[in-house]
């Protein structure tokens, strides 16, 4: 079969995002983090949540991008009057990989700002996991407007060159003054990843280090874009340090606690 023929892309909507899942769940009986997502996305969707699906007649659900208005975004950034990506992957199967899919997706995307008049696109990459790299985005046009430590940049595609550049909230990043005590886990249902990796390191911290962890859900676009880490959906932060920017596994995190108590 033609790669054309058998791909297409799908919006998701609040009404069909059981049917096809998201992020790799596809069962919302079985899985918290999808039903999570579901009531995320109804939330964020009359604001103007999107997510576009990659669909393989033969491979199933391959990929996806994710974009809402930028004072919507669930990061820490400054980028009202621009399309705001949150993530963009594609290739659950090798087949479906370096076969231009997520140009695709951008391609749409740009289509869309342009027509609802956005000043353009953009988005938060790192060099580290979970989330995309810049090489795509630079592919389409994007450059780099503004950095943070330890490995994230901000980019941006401009339709109108006089416009402002989007910006990281830099007086938010590594403020972790109200979590100076104990062991914090911040995470956001904007990625559904947080949940299982919380709750295993939710135990570990009970269990292993008898530490009795504060948990705190990034509500809203205004608690992700006041968090103290550029990813926005997740932070782990010990006596003040930020350990981690990213969900890690129970293990990754005994690890670190051990050399930490040390």
């Amino acid at each position: 079969m033609d790669q054309h023929e058998d791909i297409s892309i799908i919006e998701l909507t609040p009404d069909n995002i059981a049917d096809y899942g998201v992020c790799g769940y596809k069962d919302a009986a079985k899985h918290l983090e999808l039903r999570n997502k579901i009531a995320w996305y109804t939330d964020y969707y009359p604001k103007g949540l999107r997510i576009k699906a990659v669909m393989s007649k033969q491979g199933g659900y391959q990929g996806m991008l994710e974009y809402v208005p930028g004072e919507f975004a669930h990061r820490p950034v400054q980028a009202a009057g621009y399309l705001f990506i949150h993530c963009v992957f594609v290739g659950f199967k090798s087949a479906y990989k370096g076969q231009g899919l997520a140009s695709r997706l951008l391609q749409d995307c740009m289509n869309e700002a342009r027509a609802g008049h956005y000043q353009g696109a953009a988005v938060v990459t790192r060099k580290g996991p979970f989330m995309a790299h810049n090489d795509i985005f630079l592919k389409q046009g994007f450059q780099v407007v503004d950095s943070a430590a330890p490995d994230f940049d901000l980019l941006a595609l401009k339709f109108d060159p006089t416009a402002p550049d989007p910006q990281f909230k830099h007086e938010t990043l590594n403020d972790t003054g109200a979590y100076a005590q104990g062991l914090t886990v911040m995470r956001s249902f904007q990625c559904p990843y947080t949940e299982k990796n919380v709750k295993a390191i939710l135990q570990s911290a009970a269990d292993d280090f008898h530490i009795e962890a504060r948990l705190v859900d990034l509500v809203d676009a205004q608690a992700a874009q006041n968090a103290p880490s550029p990813f926005g959906t997740f932070c782990l932060i010990y006596e003040g340090e930020i350990l981690s920017h990213h969900p890690i596994s129970s293990t990754r995190f005994a690890n670190i606690m051990r050399k930490k108590l040390k």
